[in-house]
């Protein structure tokens, strides 16, 4: 990111809108929590179960609920998320760093590639035989950029991100290190004993505005493309099988895992660590809570949750053994409800 620059506060509420209570001009020049900021810090209170740390906070602004103007005597923004305006603020006040344009020294690219002008493509890169990059594309040292690859105007991939031959990626993506996209799916076939290799013939077609974590892996298709549609935020270190296609606006927790053909909706959730089984398919607007295991497909929104709670481990054994036994103990609760039955007919 480039240094940051001090913004008066009136400026941030000219820049982002919101209400402005308290001096105009107070230099904001970071953001910071409500218990470590300081001097030139500007904080935000989103809950009120934290509005006790206002009195000791020792911020030059906040940002607040339009419902808690009179919580501080402190200059402040009044907003209606809070949240939101943060996230706004921290941008505005780290814009991404720069990059000069033009192609390092020591990059090779290969005959027929086309480079914008106004594209950067860092030390030791290699982009392959045709492959497209558009305008102001940011492609960092020692970056691989496969044949006929794709990348739209405004990307920035950040060093040694591998994209395989014939993928695309949309417009403003980012995507950090050690990104993979595009490697063969797990594709085999059994045979007499051993693994047969099936060849992944399809694409990774990644949209605008999706940004992809560090050491996150994307497989490409078998026949047919993965897909990653508009707005998709995933995490570090998180596996898309081949032939997924996840929807618009969706967002992935670090090391979640997608096998082979699911078919996730739009505008869901996935805490860290949550798994969905291959060739399922979940709804609009479903999420899933960490560490859920989801085996199988769901058709209606909602918030689902598939993780047993934690115990102590003498507890949990104990736990374990009575589920195992779940089906013996149903029998005779079943067996019993008859007896009652007949017993209360013959009274």
């Amino acid at each position: 990111m480039t240094a940051p620059r001090a913004f008066r506060l009136a400026e941030i509420v000219e820049h982002l809108g919101g209400e402005l209570a308290g001096d105009p001009d107070v230099a904001i020049e970071r953001v910071a929590s409500l218990e470590s900021a300081g001097p030139g810090d500007i904080a935000f209170l989103a809950q009120a179960k934290y509005r006790p740390k206002l009195r000791a906070t020792q911020a030059a602004a906040l940002i607040l609920p339009r419902g808690e103007r009179d919580a501080t005597p402190l200059p402040r923004i009044l907003c209606d998320d809070p949240y939101v305006y943060f996230a706004r603020v921290s941008a505005l006040l780290n814009p991404p760093a720069g990059f000069q344009p033009g192609v390092h020294p020591s990059a090779v690219v290969e005959p027929g590639a086309r480079i914008a002008g106004s594209a950067h493509v860092g030390p030791g890169c290699h982009v392959g035989r045709s492959a497209e990059l558009g305008e102001n594309v940011c492609v960092e040292a020692g970056c691989a950029i496969g044949e006929e690859v794709r990348i739209g105007e405004g990307s920035r991939l950040h060093p040694c991100v591998v994209v395989y031959a014939r993928c695309m990626i949309g417009r403003r993506a980012i995507v950090h290190s050690g990104a993979v996209i595009g490697a063969d799916g797990f594709g085999m076939a059994p045979h007499e004993g051993r693994w047969l290799k099936i060849p992944q013939l399809g694409r990774v077609v990644i949209g605008d505005d999706v940004e992809v974590g560090a050491g996150t892996t994307i497989d490409r298709g078998t026949l047919d493309d993965t897909v990653i549609e508009d707005g998709v935020k995933l995490d570090n270190q998180i596996q898309i099988g081949h032939n997924v296609r996840v929807g618009a606006h969706t967002a992935m927790a670090g090391c979640v895992g997608v096998a082979g053909s699911a078919r996730i909706g739009r505008y869901c959730t996935f805490g860290g660590a949550a798994m969905v089984l291959g060739h399922l398919e979940l709804a609009d607007h479903v999420h899933v809570s960490a560490g859920s295991l989801v085996t199988k497909s769901i058709l209606e929104p909602g918030t689902y949750t598939g993780v047993f709670p934690i115990q102590a481990g003498r507890a949990w054994r104990r736990t374990a053994a009575l589920l195992k036994n779940i089906d013996k103990l149903e029998s005779r609760v079943r067996a019993l409800e008859r007896i009652v039955a007949e017993l209360q007919e013959k009274e």
